[in-house]
Order: C-alpha cells, then structure tokens, then sequence
C-alpha cells in the first residue's frame, strides 16, 4: 500500500512538472516565449529563399513552421536552416529557446560574434555553424553547454583564444574550431575527436602536436600535474572502462534494434508501384524515388496554398513547397487520385521520369500516394518555364534563346535516340520546357508521353496535347511518332523567335490564316525583322534568326517523313549541314511538291481552320 501511495505521488509530481512547464512557455498576456525568441532570430536574419515566410510573430504554436521540429509535448527542439544563403546577425534570442537540442545553420553567411547566449541552452547536443561569416571570440559561456556531444565552429573568421572552458568538455564526441584566426596558447583539447588546422597563429602547418586528434583521453587525466593524479586516476580509469564498456553495449544493441526497424520498414513499403500486363509481365519498383509522407508535403506547400500555386493544368495544379531540410521544390497534386485518367497519368509521369536520365529533363525527386491522393516532387525551377520568361522581365536576350533552343533539342534528342525504351513527349511547347538557375533548358511534364517498344514506330492513341503546336497528322489520324515532337519543338522556335504563342502571333500581326502560312510567307519576302519580338530591339544576330527560321521550317514540314531527326536538329542549330538540308528541302518542294501545292495547302487549311487555331486556346488533354 505504501509502495503504490509512493508510485502515485511521483506520477501526480511528474504531471504537475510537465504541466507547470508546458503553461511557462506562455507569458501574462499569452504570448508563447518560443515564438518570440524565433521571431527575433528570423529578425536579425536576411532570407533571400523566403524559407522563413510562414514564420508569424502572431502564432501561438510554432511547430507547424518551416525547418523547426518540435518535441511529442510541441516544444521546440530543433532549428535547422543550413545552405540558404541566410546573412545578417544571429540573435541572442536564441538563448531563450532553452529546450533546443539541435542548431544547424552552416553553410549560410551570417555574421558579426557568435552570441554568448547560447550558453544558456543546456540540453542542446548538436551545434554546427560552420562554413559562416562570424567573427569575434569563441564564447566560454559555451562551456557550460554539459549535453553538448557534437560542434563545428570550422571555417569563419573566429579570433583570441580557445576559452579553456571549451577545450575541457570532455563530453564532447567532436568538435572543429578549423579555419578560423585562433591564436595561442591552445589549451589541451578534452574532446574525442578534435580538429584546429587551419588557424595559422596555433597550427602554421598542421604538423603541430596538438592541432587534431582522434583519440579518448581519460576523464581523471589532470593535465597541469599528471604523475600526481595517477593513484586516484587508476581507479577512475577501471571504473570509466566498465562505464564505457556497458554503455557501447546497449548502444550496439539500439543501433541492431533500429537497424532491423528500418530493414522490416523497407522491405513492408518496397511494394510493386504499378504492373506493366502488355507483353513483359514486368513490376516495376521505385526504390530510387524517395516517397514521401503526405503531411510532409502538405507542411512543404503551406496545406496547397493557392498563394504557392506555380502553374495550373487539366490533371491538377503545382504548388512551391520548402521541405523540412530547407530544399525548394514544386509539388503536382493531381486533381483527382482515385481517377482512371489521373492514375494513369501518376504511373506514366513516374515511370518516364524515372527511365529518363539527361541534365535538360526535369528530374523527380520523389513520389506520394494515399488513397485519396497522387502527388509528384520535382526540383524547383527558379527562372518559371519559358512562356512565362518570355513575357516577364527583363527580357530574354537572343544568346540566352538560343541556348534554350539547342537544350531542349538535346533533352529530345536523348529521349528519341538515347533513351531505351524510346519516349515520345506528345506536347512540345514554351510551357513545358523550364528554365533553372542558369537559364538552363530542362524539358519537363512527361504526362502525355507514350514509351515505344523497338519493333513498334508509332503509337496509335486519343489525340493529346495542345492545340496549335499538334502535328496535322497527330491531330486528323491520332497517330504520333518523333516526328510530331520534330513538329512541336519547330513552333517552340518561333516562339522563342516572336516572344508570343503559336495561337497569338497571327492575330497580333492582323493576319488570316495560320502561324506557318505567315511566317512562310515573311520568309519568302525576307522580311525575317517583322517575325522578331519586338522587346528585342535590334539585338539580335541576322544570319542566326534566318538560320533558326529555316530549322523550323525544315521541322514544321507537313509530311513526317520530310521533317528531320531531333540529331539533325541538334546538328543544325550547332551551325552543322543546315545550309545542306535546306537546299534539299527547296529542291523537292519545286519538283515534286508543286503541282500538289494547291491540295496540300487545302488540306493543311482544313487542319489549321482559323476558328480552332487563333482564337481559341484549348489543350486536349493533359496537365499544365
């Protein structure tokens, strides 16, 4: 009876700790504590990510915001923000955050003194700011850090001494004070693992004794008078090796427990995505694509807010998204999971994506599927796609256009002829090649792809893609090939060429008919200048806009087998056979083709009425 009186007095103890700790985080007037303190360190920071935008100095609850991770009792417990450019101060308001265990922030370009605050936090374990701009001294209030098992202060501008406070924290498992200005003397380093190369006022050379080390040093060790410490150190060591030797013990067997955790878990989830039935009888699995968790992504997008929303389409809407470790990326959400066609539509995109392999293809980071949702992650794309650029400013130079023709004629070219099985895309145009960092072409939305089996040379199917950049005989028979993607990517380059879309640029100009009988036309009158966005000026190469037009005429040809492979292409706009194949194209348009001229004009016009064409800007299918 005393015994369970007893057990119930410590559990009535522990909730009232729990309990009087979880209503201290909020002030008089119900201000949360955690919230300030992180308000001011997004305060004293420069964030030109945005990766702390949905940080609210209003919220009562900050676990739901970007890279924080809260504990089961929603303290906060880690911070990390590493290589996002983050520069300005790091705020002493750190130090309230006292339940912190982990602080990542390298790889950024913060300045000014590391804040003597952070003494304060006495649970923390993990303290990595490296590779900044911080200056002054080391702080020795980091000292009282007893928790503290791993830190890297390596590569800033850190000068004085290093604190002995620091030096003797013998709990310490790492800690690299590399690169910086520290000057001596260096006190005797207790830590595990150590490492000070790099300060040329303690360690010119790196040979110095003392600069690094890998080995334990006994705890009893007193470094000033060691031979009179040895009798008691003797007894310490036996007692701290039987420590030692129980503790590897049990964590041997938690690493074995969480090794076997992770092993069932990869093997329960490495489930067969989708069956391919035609012909091989094949399973495919992703075991190279990340899947993530749905509330991962819906914390990544701000729960799909139509603020972070990049681009809409027919199977669903992408959203901006900012995962836990700071990474940008762009979430496709498909309108409806449960669907056939939205199905389909997951399966293909995954599977395309993840055969396909060439820097100007869009690349897919992962995948998430619940039973009511179907979500695709690719890198984000900083520079949009190229529809947009060429409608934003500042305006896209003409070198910059050309380097985005030669991409996206490389990205073609790998999945026509590099690519096995072959992939055919079925919608080629300006907003569905995107542009990173660098302008970069990268060829993305493989959703209306279709994979060729070697024996086959079309594929027969429901007409797809976007009207205006659809072959005509894609569009009157439904039957594509390459050779409809040789047609869409010779409107991308007029595209590239006028800065207006396919559907656009008959009608600005005032004029009947469709964009190839125009831009035919003006070619024929060499009055190539009319065809060029007018945002360009006269910045541009004439020789290159007339070598450009040519190659997408040779590409927009109305038979399939008069147009070029996507290797020609890229032959061609590298300035190599143009010359060739375009005077051989002229020759059997005068002699083969010009008694038919008057019925193949009718036909094509039959194809390319004004009504479908110009005024009505419609996709067939597929998502934008």
């Amino acid at each position: 009876m005393e015994k369970q009186r007893k057990v119930t007095l410590v559990c009535f103890v522990s909730f009232f700790l729990f309990w009087s700790s979880s209503n201290a985080l909020l002030s008089p007037k119900g201000v949360n504590f955690e919230v300030q303190a992180l308000m001011g360190i997004k305060y004293g920071l420069k964030d030109p990510h945005g990766v702390l935008d949905n940080w609210d100095g209003n919220a009562v609850d900050p676990c739901s915001w970007t890279v924080i991770t809260c504990s089961s009792e929603n303290l906060v417990i880690g911070l990390g923000i590493p290589s996002q450019s983050l520069y300005g101060t790091l705020s002493s308001s750190i130090g309230n955050l006292t339940n912190l265990q982990i602080v990542l922030l390298q790889n950024n370009n913060i300045t000014g003194p590391i804040p003597s605050e952070l003494g304060k936090l006495s649970k923390l374990q993990t303290l990595d700011i490296s590779n900044n701009f911080f200056s002054g001294e080391i702080p020795s209030s980091l000292g009282h850090l007893r928790s503290l098992q791993y830190m890297r202060l390596n590569n800033n501008s850190l000068v004085g001494a290093c604190p002995e406070s620091v030096a003797n924290m013998t709990q310490l498992a790492f800690l690299d004070l590399s690169y910086n200005n520290i000057s001596g003397p260096v006190p005797r380093i207790l830590s595990k693992s150590f490492n000070i190369v790099g300060n040329p006022l303690v360690c010119a050379t790196g040979k110095e004794p003392n600069c690094h080390g890998l080995t334990l040093m006994p705890m009893s060790m007193n470094l000033t008078n060691p031979k009179d410490a040895l009798p008691l150190g003797a007894k310490k060591i036996h007692k701290t090796a039987i420590t030692f030797g129980l503790s590897l013990g049990c964590l041997c067997l938690i690493v074995l427990g969480f090794g076997l955790l992770i092993w069932w878990r990869h093997k329960h989830n490495q489930q067969a995505f989708f069956d391919v039935k035609d012909r091989h009888h094949e399973e495919i699995y992703l075991g190279n694509l990340k899947r993530f968790q749905f509330r991962e992504l819906q914390i990544a997008t701000h729960n799909f807010s139509s603020k972070h929303i990049l681009g809409k389409g027919g199977f669903g809407n992408v959203y901006k998204g900012v995962l836990s470790d700071g990474t940008l990326v762009a979430v496709k959400r498909l309108k409806d999971g449960n669907a056939a066609g939205g199905e389909i539509q997951f399966q293909t995109e995954v599977e395309m994506i993840s055969l396909a392999v060439h820097r100007n293809l869009l690349r897919l980071y992962g995948f998430c599927m619940t039973p009511t949702e179907r979500l695709l992650v690719y890198p984000y794309m900083s520079n949009g796609s190229v529809a947009s650029r060429l409608k934003g400013k500042p305006v896209l130079d003409w070198g910059t256009r050309k380097q985005i023709a030669l991409g996206a004629a490389r990205g073609l070219l790998y999945l026509h002829e590099q690519c096995d099985p072959k992939i055919i895309h079925r919608d080629v145009k300006a907003a569905n090649i995107l542009l990173d960092d660098y302008c970069e072409a990268v060829v993305g939305d493989f959703g209306l792809a279709k994979l060729l089996d070697h024996e086959d040379s079309h594929v027969t199917t429901a007409v797809r893609g976007t009207v205006g950049h659809i072959a005509p005989e894609y569009l009157s028979t439904g039957q594509s090939s390459e050779k409809t993607d040789v047609f869409g990517f010779g409107i991308l380059l007029l595209e590239l060429i006028t800065g207006q879309r396919a559907l656009e640029f008959g009608k600005s100009a005032n004029q009947k008919g469709a964009m190839l009988d125009l831009v035919k036309k003006i070619h024929l009158e060499k009055k190539l200048e009319l065809l060029v966005d007018k945002d360009l000026k006269s910045n541009y190469d004439r020789i290159e806009l007339e070598e450009m037009v040519q190659v997408a005429l040779l590409c927009t040809q109305y038979l399939p087998g008069h147009r070029p492979k996507m290797s020609e292409v890229v032959r061609m706009l590298e300035g190599d056979g143009l010359a060739e194949r375009w005077e051989a194209s002229q020759r059997a348009y005068t002699t083969k083709c010009k008694a038919n001229e008057s019925s193949l004009s009718d036909r094509y016009s039959d194809l390319t009425d004004d009504s479908l064409l110009l005024f009505q800007d419609m996709e067939l299918s597929g998502p934008r």
